[in-house]
């Protein structure tokens, strides 16, 4: 037995993994890479860290250096201002124990987002639902001993809570949200209040401020309605000009797949362009392969029917990226692995395993290039908005995007398309603002921009299909997006030619 082999049973057996990125470096290593892990090891241990080994802890102890940073990739390239962090992977968080229950995701939903929800002064007053109930209870109570018959209740309080139900009526919207000491009916009135209550989405997290009905005591109007959103802001630019290239949706092995294409595109990043040179980032946002038994007949639309096939084959063609390129990759609906969100990052990649320039993630995932924030997402979730949003279509996912980023999380709507993992953390809620929000999933390409947050639907690399003909979908494939981190400016390179 090897000693790379001899390392990776010694930090399994301690209870640690390894990160896809440092067991390549450590591959790559001519030295005794079984000391480097029992020397990371014992310091994870002395300091009580069970994250995993990351390249980091690997070139500290190369380094002859002892401390540890948790959970953050850091490679830096030849520019002191170049490179790239991963700042939240969900694949080692992700709790492998069968016994779960949703009331502990839910829970940490609205403890998470009540997090963010406290930057905002008026969270100083939000009172549980049980408060308010027994406020009400005194207020019926004392109504009946006043001389002049109800006492008018002018005071509007504050709650905070998951969107239960939402119930469109003859003239007002009734809204029931949640908290972890009970329910409440809150009823949307007034034009503006009802507008905005279209918008909201079911199981998301939101503030309201609302106030007795003085007419019927049983009843509470709602006077406000606060997103925990994302805050306006100046996004994160690098120091130098450099460039990322975003896309998604290869689905390799269909017969839609447009290798054409795409080989055309691979062509382009190993070309002489002046743009080409700048580029130092691929980011690749899930469905690297169509899959087996995604859908009702997919087999009679595939070229190849096994889905290691199509994974080999999709290594082989992405490995024609230059090496001076880092590439990031997080799985889809379509890839093979878990399903339900978060996704883990693809494993048994052995193709990928020598390809040192590459990152394997989970879905979704964060990382920072050059200083810019990007939130990787495949984006399945915006099956569920689009569908329950009035106004919302597949040819404007940028639309459905926001929604996303106002209600603070990737898939709020529980039940519905897209399968949610019941974990003890809802690694789902966006808790730092992205300078840059990725998706793909829908298949077409579109660019918009909200609160200072550059947004990049990538589009897919397959024509259209049968089930999107039904479906009315017009994708718009063949198409990279490529971003100038220096400006966040982005245009559009078309392959279609």
């Amino acid at each position: 037995m090897d000693s790379l082999s001899v390392a990776l049973i010694y930090a399994i057996n301690k209870g640690y993994q390894v990160h896809p990125d440092a067991f390549a470096f450590l591959k790559s290593l001519d030295c005794d890479v079984e000391k480097i892990v029992k020397t990371i090891v014992e310091a994870k241990n002395k300091f009580r860290k069970k994250s995993p080994i990351l390249i980091e802890d690997i070139k500290n102890v190369i380094s002859g250096r002892d401390n540890q940073n948790d959970q953050i990739v850091t490679i830096d390239t030849e520019n002191n201002n170049e490179g790239y962090k991963i700042i939240f992977d969900p694949t080692y968080k992700i709790n492998a124990e069968d016994k779960k229950e949703f009331s502990n995701l839910f829970d940490s939903r609205y403890r998470k987002t009540l997090k963010i929800l406290s930057i905002r002064s008026e969270s100083r007053q939000i009172k549980k639902i049980k408060d308010i109930k027994d406020l009400r209870n005194k207020s019926r109570f004392n109504s009946l001993d006043s001389k002049n018959g109800r006492d008018k209740l002018n005071d509007s309080v504050f709650v905070a809570g998951l969107i239960m139900s939402k119930r469109n009526r003859k003239n007002d919207v009734e809204l029931v949200i949640d908290d972890t000491s009970g329910s409440i009916p809150a009823i949307c009135k007034n034009k503006e209040l009802i507008n905005q209550a279209s918008t909201l989405v079911l199981d998301q997290m939101l503030m309201l401020e609302i106030s007795f009905n003085n007419k019927n005591l049983n009843d509470f109007i709602v006077k406000d309605i606060i997103n925990p959103d994302i805050p306006e802001h100046v996004a994160s630019k690098s120091g130098s000009e450099s460039y990322a290239v975003l896309i998604s949706d290869l689905h390799v092995g269909s017969k839609y797949f447009m290798e054409k294409e795409f080989n055309d595109f691979l062509n382009w990043l190993s070309s002489n362009d002046e743009i080409v040179n700048k580029i130092k980032f691929v980011c690749i946002a899930g469905d690297l392969v169509d899959g087996i038994g995604i859908y009702p007949n997919q087999d009679k639309e595939l070229i190849d029917i096994n889905s290691n096939m199509q994974m080999s084959y999709a290594a082989f063609l992405l490995q024609k990226i230059p090496k001076r390129m880092h590439v990031f990759l997080i799985p889809g609906n379509h890839d093979p692995g878990r399903r339900a969100l978060p996704q883990t990052a693809l494993t048994g990649l052995r193709e990928f395993q020598p390809l040192e320039n590459f990152s394997i993630m989970g879905n979704p995932s964060v990382i920072e290039l050059n200083k810019v924030k990007l939130l990787m997402f495949h984006g399945q979730s915006l099956d569920d908005v689009i569908a329950t949003v009035p106004g919302l279509s597949y040819s404007k996912p940028v639309e459905a995007m926001k929604i996303l980023l106002k209600s603070r999380h990737l898939s709020p709507i529980y039940g519905n398309r897209t399968p949610i993992a019941p974990e003890f953390e809802d690694m789902l809620v966006i808790d730092d603002v992205p300078d840059i929000f990725h998706a793909g999933h829908v298949h077409i390409t579109e660019v918009g921009r909200y609160k200072g947050t550059l947004i990049v639907n990538s589009g897919a690399w397959q024509k259209q299909t049968k089930f999107q003909q039904t479906m009315g979908i017009s994708p718009t494939p063949g198409i990279s997006i490529i971003v100038n981190l220096a400006t966040l400016q982005s245009f559009k390179k078309d392959f279609n030619c």
